[in-house]
């Protein structure tokens, strides 16, 4: 079961979760899909994108259950990123972590994230 991670600020999580789907951060709807990374990736995306940004939450989903519309596009340095174009089925969210700052300023990650 490969995971991938969307980096979400907790408020829009929430809205998510009491309308039953998630179509995106801005930036996602935007740019036509939601943006994931790999669990190689999240650390960078979240110093690149998310850099001192206090109540995120760290939502690992499981890729096979979303189907065509994820796809591995080219991206920050030619690596392959997970883009899903369509809403996110919230069925195939297996966890919803806190990703609080540490000390040095930067996101502290679960220590169970798997690698994808």
């Amino acid at each position: 079961m490969p995971l991938i991670y969307k980096i979400c600020p907790r408020s829009l999580w929430r809205e998510a979760e009491e309308a039953g789907r998630f179509a995106g951060a801005p930036v996602d709807r935007a740019d036509g899909f939601i943006h994931f990374s790999t669990a190689a990736q999240a650390a960078e995306t979240a110093a690149r994108h998310f850099s001192g940004q206090p109540d995120l939450l760290l939502v690992a989903v499981e890729a096979d259950r979303l189907g065509p519309g994820l796809r591995y596009e080219p991206s920050r340095g030619g690596d392959l990123f997970p883009h899903l174009y369509g809403e996110l089925p919230l069925a195939s969210v297996v966890s919803v972590d806190e990703l609080p700052l540490g000390k040095d300023g930067r996101h502290v990650f679960p220590t169970g994230m798997r690698p994808a």
